[in-house]
Order: C-alpha cells, then structure tokens, then sequence
C-alpha cells in the first residue's frame, strides 16, 4: 500500500475527514515518527510494532560488478518490529494448507 492508497482507504473509511485533513493527518503520523528516529529515539505502536534504529559496523564488501573490494562505512539504520497481534494476524492470514 502506497502513502496516497492510504490515504484513499482512510478518505472512504471516515467520510466526515476530507482528503486534505486525512493527507495532513498521514503526514504528521510519519514526521513525528521520522523526527523521532532522527533523534534517535524508539516509536511504539501498541499492537502493531515498534520502529527504532540499529547499528550497523564498518565493514568490507563487495562491488557486485567489478568483484572489487569496497569500504562500506559505520551507519545507523531504520527497523521495524511487528507486535505479537500482527504476527499471529499476518500468520493466520498466509497459512499453507495441509
């Protein structure tokens, strides 16, 4: 789902938002979580999952093209979390029959 598909969805879901409140609103949800991590904090979203940043060591790789050795530099990443409930939904959801 794309930022406008949810935007869409949520616009049919709660006639009495206009689009322009409902894109306002997904814009504030995501900056505040952005603006967050950038400080280096922890967002948690009970029930859905938390978004907070890991750690990731200077490193050698591999230009994939040329085989040549490259320095890949120390730097901070973005990661999600799913909660339990989402897990099981997810699972529940996607289970292979038997």
């Amino acid at each position: 789902m794309t930022r406008s598909e949810l935007i869409a969805h949520l616009t049919s879901r709660y006639p009495q938002l206009n689009r322009k409140d409902t894109e306002l609103i997904v814009a504030e949800i995501l900056d505040a979580i952005q603006t967050t991590l950038a400080q280096g904090g922890h967002v948690e979203i009970r029930g859905f999952g938390s978004f907070g940043l890991i750690y990731r060591s200077p490193r050698i790789g591999r230009n994939p093209k040329t085989g040549e050795s490259v320095s890949v530099p120390e730097k901070w990443v973005p990661h999600f979390k799913a909660s339990k409930p989402l897990l099981e939904r997810v699972n529940r959801l996607h289970q292979k029959p038997c």
